[in-house]
């Protein structure tokens, strides 16, 4: 079996993000949807002024992460055809990670609020903080944890270009 080109290799970690970016995209898309249709729903004229103010936290990070997680398609058409599949496989990474974190933060706050909302503060406070904990433990503890475990995927040994 032939080893990968470089170019071959800038495509197939292209593709590979896309993938990854389209699961977090929807996820990110409905929680954005239901705290768009908020506002309009029975009982919100119930909410404290602190809920409308977690609430806001979380309408905006949502679309923070939708913008950073949809960005790499506008770059994408932005160079299409320019040869300049490196820069758009880092800006997406860059864009992707960004768009996560404004995920969590949109998480918590939607489990804030509606915790908040239905349960004493204290609670709600705690199971945001674990919903937070949790959050970080798959997306970022875990990960880092086991880079390196067993031996280095030859593919995906050195994905900076060379000088």
């Amino acid at each position: 079996m032939s080893k990968e080109t470089e170019k071959q290799r800038w495509q197939r970690n292209f593709a590979d993000l896309l993938q990854e970016l389209r699961v977090a995209q929807t996820g990110v898309q409905i929680l954005f949807a239901f705290l768009l249709t908020l506002p309009f729903s029975a009982g919100w004229d119930g909410t404290t002024a602190f809920q409308r103010d977690v609430y806001i936290v979380a309408l905006l990070a949502a679309a923070a992460a939708t913008a950073m997680i949809i960005s790499p398609v506008a770059f994408h058409r932005a160079l299409f055809r320019q040869g300049r599949k490196p820069e758009l496989v880092r800006f997406a990474h860059r864009m992707a990670s960004g768009g996560l974190f404004f995920m969590l933060i949109a998480m918590v706050s939607a489990v804030m609020l509606v915790t908040d909302f239905v349960l004493p503060w204290w609670v709600a406070l705690v199971l945001s903080g674990l919903t937070g904990v949790w959050f970080l433990t798959f997306w970022v503890a875990l990960p880092f944890s086991r880079r390196n475990w067993g031996e280095a995927d030859l593919d995906d040994d050195d994905d900076t270009p060379n000088p």
